[in-house]
């Protein structure tokens, strides 16, 4: 009879042991497929810069896209994942916590006792170069690749991270003295590059005939809408992996957000949806216009993005219609005070993104943040004030030497002739103008 328990025992013991290594398992491909997803933004956001440039920048743009994508990979592992580990208190490092995060820790590389390391690194990673990609489609056509490659890097290794530390890390100030919730980083990921896009803007300046003398300015209208509106589509698609990845298993039968509080992917797929179409519906409703209406999408994700996690679907398609709203009204207003964002890239990130992290605080103020302080709405204001000024002040401050130095922008000749023709040894269009015989 000992023997026969002794037995069942063992059993049980092996098949628990394979329960917990299938679960462990499950979440890494689950976190896998996320990041896999992650990559079709950048695709997206390749094509969609490409199509909204003119033909005589259409080659140049992808150059500087895909560019970005790798330069902030490497720059990421090396000093990037240590700053999200370092930094949660403020701007002064903690060596402890940061030395897991070193490129030659033991967790930063192959190590068959650690499954999510790499993983989390990886849409991370993921999430660092959407930045750079956002930041990359509002200075299209006029700015030297070597001070975009810089640039980039610096938000995306540097900037963003920085503020990720503060507003995702468990120890983050935002979260443990303020009660800061953004489940989709409306925050952390869009308010920082948005508005770190429009402090260079206003050293890059315009694209020439952008603006008229009297300050009216003249629409240089994509070369390819079709394709720049397929674009903004795949980046949409993308974000399904983006916002699976903000979402965490805390190993025993429950999901979390990264705060710590219950979530469930189900609430996350009934609101981004809903706030989709909302941003969808709100852009075509204000300007009939095909490539704000799938910009509209992202901005109406922005807009409801920091409570995915909680939102009754219906207020999602509001909360989507408001930031759509915002979107392109800030867009508008950066126009008038002439600086030209090629993509409305500050409009679509920057100003929905603050409509969604303020919104949060007006909508669920008081709501539980796991063993955090509760959501409020001066919490969600402090928060918006510190993405706004780590996006701008960087972005503004080193665009600046870098125009000092008299490298930021391309030569007006280049700009005139055309940056594919004057640096891309390649053709967008080799065909264009020659006679096919019928």
């Amino acid at each position: 009879m000992e023997t026969e328990l002794a037995e069942m025992a063992a059993k049980l013991a092996a098949l628990e042991e394979s329960v917990g290594w299938t679960t462990t398992i499950a979440v890494e491909a689950f976190y896998w497929w996320c990041t896999g997803l992650m990559v079709i933004i950048h695709a997206g956001f390749l094509a969609y810069e490409m199509g909204a440039s003119r033909k005589k920048n259409v080659l140049a743009s992808g150059i500087k896209n895909i560019l970005a994508f790798a330069f902030v990979i490497p720059t990421f592992y090396f000093i990037g994942w240590w700053i999200y580990l370092a930094f949660p208190g403020g701007l002064i490092p903690n060596f402890e916590e940061g030395a897991a995060g070193l490129p030659w820790s033991e967790a930063m590389g192959p190590n068959l006792a650690d499954n999510a390391s790499g993983i989390f690194w990886a849409a991370f990673t993921l999430f660092a170069a959407t930045t750079a990609s956002i930041f990359s489609g509002a200075v299209i056509e006029r700015i030297r690749l070597s001070s975009f490659i810089v640039l980039a890097v610096l938000l995306g290794s540097v900037v963003w991270i920085l503020g990720a530390s503060w507003a995702w890390h468990g120890s983050g100030w935002l979260l443990t003295e303020w009660g800061w919730h953004d489940f989709g980083a409306a925050g952390c990921v869009h308010m920082i590059a948005g508005f770190y896009a429009l402090g260079v803007l206003i050293n890059l300046g315009p694209r020439i005939g952008k603006f008229n003398a009297d300050g009216s300015a003249n629409d240089l209208r994509p070369h390819n809408m079709p394709f720049a509106v397929t674009g903004l589509m795949l980046i949409i698609v993308g974000f399904f992996g983006f916002l699976g990845g903000c979402i965490i298993y805390n190993g025993t039968g429950q999901w979390t957000t990264i705060f710590g509080n219950p979530a469930t992917l189900s609430a996350i797929g009934f609101n981004t949806l809903m706030c989709f179409a909302g941003g969808i519906i709100m852009a075509w409703l204000l300007t009939r216009d095909p490539f704000w209406m799938m910009s509209g999408a992202l901005a109406g994700i922005f807009g409801a993005a920091p409570g995915l996690d909680v939102y009754y679907p219906p207020t999602a398609f509001l909360l989507g219609m408001g930031g759509a709203t915002a979107a392109v009204y800030g867009a508008r207003f950066i126009e008038k005070l002439g600086i030209d964002d090629a993509v409305g890239a500050v409009g679509v990130h920057g100003f929905a993104g603050v409509f969604g992290v303020l919104a949060f605080g007006l909508f669920a103020s008081g709501y539980p943040n796991g063993d955090y302080p509760a959501t409020s709405f001066l919490g969600q204001l402090v928060g918006a004030g510190a993405m706004f000024a780590l996006g701008f002040i960087p972005g503004y401050v080193f665009s600046k030497i870098l125009s000092v130095m008299g490298i930021l922008r391309i030569p007006e000749s280049a700009e005139v002739l055309g940056m594919d023709r004057a640096k891309v040894p390649a053709e967008a269009y080799p065909e264009d103008g020659v006679s096919v015989p019928a």
